[in-house]
């Protein structure tokens, strides 16, 4: 993002301008990924209740989004602590605050802490104590599980560590339900099945960063080409696995075939990479593979209220 700039204080070889603190404090969160966890929450809340929510159901979902915001932000945040010495070799990592040593490890820390617990406070509160635990289970899973031991010691870290990633929609439901159900485990397993060809198409175009970063990512460990062969056979079982609520009963044949028509269109992409690799290729795929989850859960939410 920032490399495509030349700034005239660059050109003069003078170091960049320092983001302000709320800026550097703000970045650690990493707003995007935040974002989608939280679509991800929403629309299991959403489907979890039958019809259009009350005011009262409204209020629980709004504080289960800003709880669920909190904890996932301060997994991110100690998330980039933790890497911080890896982030500083990856050119798309290095601009973090934590990479260039703008925050010092006791900022990060606390500021990760703070987040967190604010974020349980108000799960506890004003939502239930199910989705308190099953967050901070989350938390610990990517935070401390994934990012601590399986990243740096498996290929399969992706596949592994994706549970703690596939729960957003377990949260929502669990906010609004205070159970556990089926249908929230099936839009985990969606989760689960879409997040390694997600991520080993970043992998793939990315995989000189891993190396040097000493990632034992599957490119990295297993070559391009085991990696490409590995996103086509979970993107024919993403496919199968989508089909889950259609089948269940959950939702019709609105998103059945928004489904179907998703799920090809990731597959042809899925396909054309495993045929003849590029590197803008595997960009277009890991792009498409974000907006496919969006759009998909998207589908469930218009079939949950069309057939009301």
């Amino acid at each position: 993002m920032s490399d495509a700039i030349a700034s005239p204080a660059n050109e003069l070889g003078a170091s960049p301008p320092v983001p302000s603190r709320f800026r550097q404090f703000y970045v650690l969160t990493k707003p995007r990924v935040v974002q989608l966890i939280v679509f991800c929450a929403v629309i299991g809340m959403l489907l979890a209740v039958p019809g259009m929510p009350s005011t009262s159901e409204a209020l629980t979902a709004l504080a289960a989004c800003i709880g669920i915001w909190l904890v996932a932000g301060a997994a991110a945040a100690f998330n980039c602590l933790i890497e911080q010495g890896i982030d500083a070799r990856m050119k798309r990592t290095a601009w973090r605050p934590t990479a260039r040593g703008e925050l010092t490890l006791w900022q990060t820390l606390s500021f990760s802490a703070v987040l967190c617990g604010v974020g349980m406070a108000i799960l506890a509160i004003w939502v239930n104590a199910l989705t308190m635990w099953l967050t901070l289970g989350t938390f610990v899973g990517y935070a401390v599980i994934y990012t601590v031991v399986l990243k740096p010691l498996t290929p399969q870290n992706i596949v592994i560590g994706g549970a703690s990633g596939a729960m957003p929609p377990v949260l929502g439901w669990a906010a609004m339900r205070g159970a556990v159900e089926p249908e929230a485990l099936m839009l985990c397993l969606i989760i689960f099945l879409w997040t390694p060809p997600h991520f080993w198409a970043l992998a793939l175009y990315r995989v000189e960063d891993y190396a040097r970063a000493g990632l034992p990512m599957l490119p990295v460990t297993h070559g391009n080409a085991f990696t490409r062969l590995h996103v086509l056979l979970y993107t024919v079982i993403l496919l199968a696995g989508s089909l889950l609520p259609f089948i269940y009963g959950m939702s019709s044949w609105i998103y059945l075939w928004s489904a179907l028509s998703l799920g090809l269109a990731f597959l042809a992409y899925a396909f054309a990479l495993w045929r003849r690799y590029s590197d803008e290729l595997a960009r277009k795929t890991f792009r498409f593979s974000i907006i496919y989850l969006m759009l998909l859960f998207a589908a469930l939410l218009v079939d949950h209220y069309w057939t009301i």
